[in-house]
């Protein structure tokens, strides 16, 4: 992957992209006004330096059948490289655990995890604990309705310029 800098076309195909995932090449040239094979290009380039790493459908899991959604805080036993290591690497070996993001502040890692029920949870979590993978504590966190979601980056403040460079 090569680091690219992008100018207001790319964070227009990148933002309509990600609301928009399933848009032709056609209609996406439209859109951020450009003919269709220097769009084709861009968004090539795009995908070639890594900016975009996939294209995904947005599945209601309520409809596919019965799913508990838990989020998970983790405490390691310790903060040696090795602990860490041991951990990430034991968290990859499970489908039910959709996103892990190790934090700073007073956990280690946050975890995300969709199982049939709780039965199912807790067999998890008992088989993470007998790994041995430098798991101390854990916290769990039942989703009891979902508020906001959304895979949307707010494109419009992250390019914005700050404040100082004006």
């Amino acid at each position: 992957m090569t680091s690219i800098k992008l100018d207001d076309r790319d964070i227009k195909i990148l933002a309509t992209l990600s609301r928009e995932g399933r848009i032709s090449k056609s209609d996406l040239a439209k859109r951020v006004n450009l003919s269709p094979t220097p769009c084709w290009e861009r968004l090539s380039r795009l995908e070639k330096a890594g900016i975009i790493s996939g294209y995904h459908a947005e599945i209601e899991l309520k409809h596919v059948g019965p799913q508990v959604s838990v989020f998970v805080m983790i405490e390691l036993e310790n903060h040696r490289a090795a602990t860490f290591q041991s951990f990430e690497q034991a968290v990859q070996g499970y489908n039910e655990i959709l996103s892990c993001w190790a934090l700073g502040g007073g956990f280690d890692y946050l975890l995300h995890v969709v199982t049939r029920d709780i039965d199912s949870y807790q067999r998890l979590i008992d088989d993470l604990l007998a790994r041995r993978a430098g798991l101390a504590r854990y916290f769990t966190y039942i989703v009891t309705k979902p508020v906001k979601h959304s895979t949307v980056p707010p494109f419009d403040i992250l390019t914005a310029a700050s404040p100082e460079t004006n």
